[in-house]
């Protein structure tokens, strides 16, 4: 990776010059949320990831399966390259030499039983499924068609809950994120992490993982000290990550926690607000 590489030159400023990690949420901050990706966002990540001193990582809360395809179209899929997925229970690094195209960093699961069953007993009708790395998810009742990357698994709820997993996402589409999020604070969960989606959507992961946890392990990976981490996200599972790193970019569709949580907020998706943020921190840090 070019981040251990010396620089070359021999004028090499004490700042400018060392390793900068940015981190970036896929939906929502890279891609509109009816997947589309804008030529100017694309050129622009390009370009950060030409220097020789950043490190750009996707931290996403999709799947492996279904961020490598993200990674193609951005030119990232080099040699040695982190990836953060599943809202950080799932790290894994580009490796051209396997199959898959990557190799698993790390993998942190958890007991989903528990959290199922409770709510379960306050939505009954929600729809459930869990994450198998690199094949799909497992889901009791499919999904709305397009939701779910990957193969969908048709087993009894028993099973659904036996193993452990990295992820558990839940989804109803007749209800709102609000009405997930109320749901939340009325019962409380224990023992995971969540995030509640800009949609019906709720993920859970293990207990203290989040984009940001991960994150600190590639960056102390990496060598990239804490003052040198950029990072852009537009939802509640970008909270971490945003105050992780020491310059965060909230986009300017994100709710008021996540503006809240960041240093600094750019446009929104649909008027390439990534872009114009990277373009300031090029102005800024390189």
């Amino acid at each position: 990776m070019t981040t251990h590489e010396n620089l070359a030159g021999a004028h090499r400023h004490p700042v400018r010059d060392l390793p900068l990690l940015i981190a970036l949420d896929v939906d929502g901050t890279i891609l509109h949320h009816d997947g589309h990706l804008s030529e100017r966002v694309a050129r622009t990540i390009r370009a950060m990831d030409d220097h020789p001193q950043v490190e750009v990582v996707i931290a996403t809360g999709r799947s492996v399966i279904a961020t490598l395809p993200v990674m193609e179209q951005l030119g990232l899929m080099t040699p040695g390259r982190y990836a953060v997925c599943s809202n950080g229970a799932v790290t894994v690094v580009v490796d051209p030499e396997t199959e898959e195209g990557y190799r698993l960093e790390e993998v942190v699961t958890f007991d989903p039983a528990p959290a199922v069953s409770l709510i379960r007993q306050e939505m009954p009708e929600v729809l459930i499924a869990v994450e198998e790395i690199g094949v799909g998810f497992k889901v009791a009742r499919p999904f709305p068609q397009g939701e779910l990357w990957g193969e969908e698994i048709l087993v009894p709820m028993e099973e659904l809950v036996a193993h452990p997993a990295t992820r558990v996402t839940f989804r109803d589409p007749s209800s709102t994120s609000e009405a997930f999020a109320e749901m939340v604070d009325r019962i409380g969960l224990h023992g995971v992490s969540y995030a509640v989606g800009y949609s019906a959507w709720l993920d859970l992961a293990p207990e203290g993982v989040s984009k940001a946890s991960a994150l600190e392990q590639v960056r102390r990976r990496l060598g990239v000290e804490p003052y040198r981490t950029v990072a852009a996200g537009d939802q509640r599972n970008d909270l971490e990550m945003l105050t992780w790193a020491a310059r965060g970019y909230a986009m300017g569709q994100a709710p008021p926690e996540v503006v809240e949580a960041a240093d600094l907020m750019t446009g929104t998706v649909e008027e390439d607000g990534l872009a114009e943020a990277l373009d300031e921190v090029a102005a800024a840090l390189l």
